[in-house]
């Protein structure tokens, strides 16, 4: 259980996470949404250990967690995936996912993962992880990696930021799996309704607070309306 307790963060004196109190359960696809500047991505990189909180508190799993790194917090079993991918210059595809396993995997092991997010092994496992790779492809290597970590909480921020059509429908299908497959919580930010179809839990944020939580059933028929009045009072 993820666990966010009075979380307060301030920038430049604008408040950008103003009191968030969460409980998310293990097991479960949770994706946090809401229009630009709402504070979905701050509040990631807070859990995290990324950005740090002016107040308040992060717990996961019964053990506070609020003044750990990054580093312990990995540890602890916690995976963050960035919007644009890190490129390795000199390190394999097969390289990071052994680093990322934290054990010697083999190469069918890694080739199993591979294929996982649908990325043909035998022209991957061996290929630089270097700008050869396109958005798509990085995405999904960054994402076999997360795999080979097995984390108990994984984070993902907005994935779909920077990849075209193609890649983001294979990138559903990679999201679609993991949701069946994986264990632990797993906490998407996106305002994609593709993936916001795939939720067990949505999270609507609204000026640094989250203005609605519940059920895909419950919570998004009220966030496509809003987007479709917000997409209409633009063309007026």
């Amino acid at each position: 259980m993820l666990e966010i307790q009075n979380l307060c963060f301030e920038r430049d004196n604008k408040k950008i996470l103003d009191n968030i109190n969460l409980k998310l359960d293990t097991d479960k696809f949770v994706v946090i949404t809401g229009p630009n500047g709402s504070g979905k991505s701050t509040l990631a990189k807070i859990i995290m250990g990324i950005e740090k909180q002016d107040s308040g508190k992060v717990i996961l799993e019964g053990k506070d967690i609020t003044k750990l790194s990054i580093d312990k917090r990995a540890e602890l079993g916690m995976g963050f995936a960035f919007q644009q991918p890190v490129k390795f210059k000199g390190i394999t595809v097969y390289d990071l996912i052994k680093i990322s396993a934290k054990k010697n995997i083999t190469k069918k092991e890694a080739c199993d993962i591979l294929s996982m997010v649908g990325l043909c092994a035998r022209e991957y496992v061996d290929r630089e992880v270097n700008g050869s790779l396109s958005g798509g492809e990085l995405k999904r290597i960054e994402i076999a990696t997360i795999i080979a970590r097995n984390s108990k909480l994984t984070i993902f921020d907005e994935p779909e930021a920077g990849i075209d059509l193609w890649s983001f429908n294979s990138l559903i299908s990679v999201f679609e799996k993991m949701r069946e497959s994986t264990k632990g919580l797993t906490i998407i930010i996106s305002h994609q309704e593709r993936i916001l179809n795939i939720a067990d839990q949505i999270i609507l944020m609204s000026n640094g607070k989250i203005e609605k939580m519940g059920s895909r059933d419950e919570i998004l028929p009220s966030v496509m309306k809003d987007t479709i009045c917000c997409r209409l009072e633009r063309k007026e």
